[in-house]
């Protein structure tokens, strides 16, 4: 008969083995799919939360109407999608108007720039549900209108971001002007960016729901662009529990 000792470090491997099982759990195949609506090419930046693996490299260039589909990752992962506009190879280097990742065409996991606006996405959470989160921020400002679109999900799976040409309307003192060009605007700066104070960045004593607040910045993009993030506690009622969809498109310029 089984001692009470090796019953317990059975059951006890028991449980180890079937979390790893779970852990390396795959999940349905789906694709990723970066639409270009704008008329004039982006080059599409991909970043994942520590820990995930890149997508893409990073980022590539995609040509005005046009669009990239790839595998989703099988596991859980999470990270952010943006668009670098303007971008040029003079002298050797890569830089970009807005979204620039360190002079890189293919980003490897480096952040962008500021103002650019943010799809956030995590994939495959909630365990047996599958289920795909996502929004669009415009916490670090707006250069193009994006949206988010899921296929075949089940649940609550609406379209999210801001459809709207914030550049046209963006007040003198959040723009960001190309210097060639004619200064055209290329970008709209939050208010944290454009005058960097602990209040606007929520940082510090400002670094929690019941102090960090909307300003009349925040409420810019706020007004044109409803269901978006546009400060860092900012919470719209982004409600949708979308379980395994089978794509999602992230779209420039709708």
């Amino acid at each position: 008969m089984a001692s009470a000792s090796s019953l317990f470090s059975s059951f006890a491997l028991f449980l180890v083995m079937l979390m790893v099982q779970r852990s390396s759990a795959q999940y349905p195949a789906m694709t990723l799919t970066v639409v270009n609506n704008c008329p004039f090419t982006v080059w599409p930046a991909i970043q994942p939360n520590s820990g995930h693996d890149v997508l893409e490299r990073g980022g590539f260039a995609l040509p005005t109407v046009t669009h990239r589909s790839f595998p989703a990752p099988t596991q859980h992962w999470s990270g952010r999608i943006w668009a670098r506009t303007g971008c040029t190879y003079a002298n050797g280097r890569f830089s970009c108007a807005t979204g620039d990742c360190g002079g890189r065409l293919e980003c490897g996991g480096l952040g962008g720039a500021a103002p650019a606006t943010l799809a956030q996405i995590t994939l495959h959470h909630g365990g047996q549900q599958d289920l795909t989160s996502y929004g669009v921020s415009l916490v670090d400002g707006f250069n193009v209108g994006m949206t988010v679109t899921p296929h075949e999900g089940k649940g609550r799976c609406p379209v999210v971001g801001c459809r709207e040409n914030l550049l046209a309307t963006c007040p003198d003192v959040l723009q960001l002007r190309a210097p060639a060009g004619g200064g055209q605007v290329v970008g709209c700066k939050s208010g944290c960016q454009a005058f960097g104070t602990d209040e606007l960045c929520c940082r510090n004593m400002y670094n929690s729901p019941r102090t960090c607040r909307g300003s009349s910045y925040s409420e810019f993009f706020k007004h044109a662009c409803p269901a978006t993030f546009t400060y860092a506690h900012d919470s719209p009622s982004l409600t949708h529990e979308c379980a395994a969809p089978r794509e999602l498109k992230v779209i420039f310029c709708h």
